[in-house]
Formats: C-alpha cells, sequence, structure tokens
C-alpha cells in the first residue's frame, strides 16, 4: 500500500497539507518500505479559502492509503475521506518520516487497530464516483 508525508524537508512530517510543496510517497507492506517519488506542487499554496489549490494533491493521492500531514482543513479532509485516502495527524512537527514508516510496518506484522484494518481494505467505487466519471467523458 502507498503512504504519503507531507514534508518540507524529507525527513520530518512537517508540512500543512493545504500548504505542502511537496508529499513524498512510500510503499509500504509487513516486509518493508521503500521510497517511491516526491510529488511537487507549485501556486499560491498558502491562499486561505482557496478550495482549488487541493484539487492536484487529492488526484495525486488517489492511490495512497494515509496521507501523513501536521494539519488539515475539514474540507480537504472530507474530500480525500470520500476518495479512501485516510489523514493521519503526526503528533508534533518532529516527528520522523522514517520512525514512523518502522512503526507502521511493525503493526502490519500483529494486529493493526481498526482504523488501519479499514485504510487497508481495497477502495470501492462509488454511485457519486460513476456520476462524477460519467460527466468528465
Amino acid at each position: 500500500m502507498k503512504i504519503a508525508f507531507t514534508t518540507s524537508d524529507h525527513i520530518h512530517v512537517n508540512a500543512h497539507f493545504g500548504w505542502a510543496r511537496e508529499i513524498d510517497v512510500y510503499e509500504i507492506d509487513a516486509e518493508g518500505y521503500q521510497f517511491l517519488q516526491t510529488l511537487n506542487f507549485e501556486g499560491e499554496l498558502k491562499e486561505d479559502g482557496n478550495e482549488d489549490k487541493i484539487t492536484p494533491k487529492l488526484d495525486a493521492l488517489v492511490d495512497c492509503a494515509i496521507v501523513y500531514v501536521t494539519a488539515i482543513g475539514g474540507t480537504a479532509a472530507a474530500k480525500l475521506i470520500k476518495k479512501g485516502v485516510t489523514p493521519v495527524k503526526a503528533r508534533t512537527e518532529e516527528e520522523k518520516i522514517e520512525e514512523l514508516l518502522t512503526k507502521l510496518v511493525q503493526t502490519l506484522k500483529g494486529n493493526p487497530p481498526p482504523w488501519l484494518r479499514k485504510a487497508l481494505q481495497p477502495k470501492t467505487k462509488t454511485f457519486t464516483d460513476d456520476i462524477e466519471n460519467e460527466a468528465t467523458v
């Protein structure tokens, strides 16, 4: 499964979802993890009330199960959840990506908590998704 992290230094989860210029994506399973890519975002990302700024991020993260953030607005969180991506707030901006990945690998080997089991479930299409897809065809 793919896990994403909002970051400004590629070491810590230290960026607000809406303001993040970079999001690192990793592949993770019970055997370990591997860095896949850094997603880069441009434009006026700090402009509050500009919901268009999150659309490219939502599209880029659609195949991720979880995205770790320092903070996220309610609208952005709801849109992520609707797409089947679980937003998780880091405890502090000092929380290291590598430590979170290591903990997740250990958790996957054991008995994951309910929120993680839900995030691991395959995404299902909804009636709304079908209507949205038809509208873009």
